[in-house]
């Protein structure tokens, strides 16, 4: 994807934050002389920013296309927010003329796929993936699912390259991001609350 540099993580702590609290994904596993790459769009858990683990049902389409190919793409995108034309201009400009966006934030995880078959395995990934979307709730260990856990596969992914691009006027003056931050706490949508944190990141108090 095209990140200008405007646009770019500020930081692995940035990039990390975001793919952890979105949590969901997809795993787009390209295999060897495919026409179509196949997409699965899955939950995952980012153990640290060299590993993501996940695990999918056994009869999946992706096992074959890794099996073909062990580099695959983990893509998270999330945090959007539609900015229409007229926010985008302040003062004196004519909000005819202001220039609609996407606010985004958008990691893609270049990583290499290690299939996981062996139950201690398998139940190792889930409970890392429990620990993270419901700790503590008392849900039985994955080890007691006993022959359940014949019905899907682990993965690891060693992570070797992130792209990570945070799009929120990064090519724009202090005082037009502060103004569309205003319009988006004013407007309270789906997803303002999220691009509102991350321009505030970006925008020094006024």
């Amino acid at each position: 994807m095209l990140i200008h540099p405007w646009d770019a993580s500020a930081s692995a702590d940035e990039w990390m934050a975001f793919v952890s609290a979105q949590g969901f994904g997809q795993l787009i596993a390209g295999g060897h002389g495919r026409e179509v790459p196949v997409a699965v769009p899955t939950q995952f858990a980012l153990v640290s920013p060299e590993l993501v683990v996940l695990h999918l049902a056994r009869p999946n389409p992706v096992w074959t296309a890794i099996a073909e190919n062990a580099t695959v793409l983990l893509s998270v995108t999330g945090d959007w927010a539609y900015v229409p034309a007229a926010w985008k201009a302040i003062g004196d400009e004519d909000p005819r003329f202001g220039v609609p966006t996407t606010y985004y934030a958008a990691v893609q995880l270049v990583a290499t796929a290690a299939v996981v078959d062996d139950d201690a395995g398998k139940a190792a990934i889930l409970r890392r993936q429990l620990g993270v979307t419901e700790p503590g709730s008392g849900a039985a260990d994955p080890a007691e699912h006993g022959r359940r856990l014949a019905g899907i596969r682990g993965l690891n992914l060693a992570v070797r390259e992130v792209h990570a691009k945070f799009k929120y006027g990064g090519n724009v003056d202090d005082a037009h991001r502060a103004a569309v931050l205003a319009r988006l706490a004013e407007r309270d949508g789906p997803g303002d609350a999220a691009a509102i944190g991350h321009l505030r990141r970006r925008t020094p108090p006024g």
